[in-house]
This record gives C-alpha cells, structure tokens and sequence, in this order.
C-alpha cells in the first residue's frame, strides 16, 4: 500500500511545488487529499512544521516510510534552501515507479520458475504410462516370446 502510494505523492508534490507551492504547502494539500498511511504522514509533517516543529526531524520521520527518504530529503533540503523542487521530485517519483516495476518483473519471472516444479510433477505420469511404459511392456514381450537376451 505504501510503496504504491510513493510515487503518486511525489508526483502530487512536484505538481504542486511547479505551480508556486512551498513543500509545507504541498506536503500538506498532498497529505490532505490522497490519505491513507502516506498521506497521513505527510500531512502529520506539514502541520508540525507549520506548528513551528524543526524541519529536519520532521521531514526526517516522513522519511523513515520505506521508500520515502530520498523524497524527504529532497522537501528538507528545498524548503531550507528555497531550491527548486519540482524536477527532482518528479524524477523521484518516475525512479519510484521504475524500482516497482524491475520488482515486479522479478515477482513474475520467479513464479514462472517455481510453477514449472507442480507442472512437471503433473505431466510426469502421463509421460510414464504414454511413453515409457510401452516401450518396457514391447520389449518385456520380446524378451519373453524369445526366451531370454541370448537366444
């Protein structure tokens, strides 16, 4: 839930800091409207901030989500600065989105390889009683319809 919401906030945050907003500003309108754990924790960093709260630590616990701590060093150091934030939010967020990707491809290929196991066990003995156990009955036969290997 959380790595889902990531990159949707840093995509919110950029487009909010683009059109003028301070990282307070946005971290709280951001906070407001998506919710859940991310949101919440956002907007819980804006108010005490705006609470007078030392930035640092506040963005610092909102960085503690996994995931988040690049997103929030980049607001800390835009908001102390006065750095604009709005690109490296926006590749924060596309870098996110990447990372959750390759994961899940690697989810996928890993299931590929762990469901051949189950397959191969379910075919097995229909390859036994097809292929192999006609060819033992055939040659059994032989063996017996000519008395043995020698003769």
């Amino acid at each position: 839930m959380i790595a889902g919401q990531l990159p949707l906030a840093a995509d919110l945050l950029a487009a909010c800091i683009a059109v003028g907003a301070g990282p307070r500003e946005a971290a709280e309108e951001v906070g407001r409207s998506i919710g859940g754990p991310v949101g919440d924790r956002l907007a819980r960093t804006a108010a005490e901030i705006r609470l007078g709260g030392e930035p640092a630590e506040a963005w610092g616990r909102f960085g503690e989500i996994p995931g988040a701590g690049p997103l929030a060093r980049c607001l800390h150091r835009a908001g102390a600065t006065g750095a604009p934030a709005a690109e490296p939010v926006a590749r924060l967020a596309e870098s996110m989105r990447a990372e959750r990707a390759a994961a899940a491809v690697a989810r996928a290929q890993r299931a590929g390889v762990l469901i051949t196991a189950p397959v191969g066990l379910c075919f097995l003995p229909a390859f036994l009683a097809v292929g192999v156990a006609p060819v033992i009955i055939g040659l059994a036969g032989d063996l017996l319809a000519t008395g043995g290997p020698g003769r």
